[in-house]
């Protein structure tokens, strides 16, 4: 418990960095709400990042704000293995698209980014990338109808896939009609720029494929499942090119 809460306040004191670097003012309260934590907790944090040598400032009074001086940098970047991971794969989409700008360093970054990994580790974001699937650019009929899913949707698809668990979703068709279904998430399939899951349907029983933007709800059930081999999925899987 005490390394697990270390290990949150450290990861907390360099959100606040980055914060306070990237926001002119902010108060205690706001930063106690955002970090869910207590307004005591957070001025315990400032005045551990002042004693540390940061340059934060403060304003005096009621309802005073705190700033970081702008000539401080805030340093290296700690990722976290799940951030560090969504970065690369992102660098491997991105390269695999074969957009003509701001690529020239990518590759820099991604052979920086995967020598911070264990050999195991590396299996495991090779395993992954296995799973993502870049195909033809969507349709302009498709493009029309795209609409950004609910963040808290994302999160779960985003856990469970890369968790390996079965999510509990709640679908609507394209001529509106909403239906509740239990998916394995396998693969992500990205048709700039529609994102879909390629999934086993639990209540039809095979293979089927939803469109993430349509998914109105998402819940991680954590029941975990076995990956299928590609052939299970001829039909969702044909013509699409992996990532990797």
């Amino acid at each position: 418990m005490v390394r697990t809460n270390a290990t949150n306040r450290l990861r907390r004191l360099e959100l606040l960095a980055v914060h306070l670097k990237q926001n002119a003012h902010c108060t205690v309260k706001d930063l106690a709400h955002q970090h869910g934590v207590s307004e005591r907790t957070i001025t315990r944090d400032l005045s551990l990042m002042r004693d540390q040598g940061m340059q934060i400032d403060a304003d005096r009074g009621r309802g005073g704000g705190v700033r970081l001086n702008r000539e401080w940098g805030v340093g290296r970047i700690n990722l976290t293995y799940i951030e560090a991971v969504d970065l690369l794969i992102s660098i491997a989409v991105a390269e695999r698209m074969n957009s003509p700008m701001f690529l020239a360093n990518l590759d820099s970054v991604r052979r920086q980014l995967v020598a911070s990994f264990s050999p195991a580790k590396r299996e495991d974001i090779d395993r992954l990338k296995s799973r993502i699937l870049v195909g033809v650019t969507a349709s302009t009929y498709v493009q029309a109808s795209v609409t950004a899913p609910p963040k808290a949707v994302v999160h779960a698809l985003h856990q469970a896939f890369v968790d390996q668990e079965t999510l509990e979703i709640g679908y609507q068709r394209e001529d509106g009609v909403t239906s509740k279904r239990l998916i394995d998430p396998h693969y992500l399939l990205l048709k700039y720029p529609v994102w879909y899951v390629v999934a086993f349907d639990h209540m039809r029983d095979s293979p089927r494929t939803f469109r993430c933007d349509r998914m109105r709800a998402a819940t991680i059930t954590g029941k975990r499942f076995k990956l299928l081999s590609k052939d299970k999925f001829p039909l969702s899987l044909e013509g699409n090119e992996l990532i990797v």
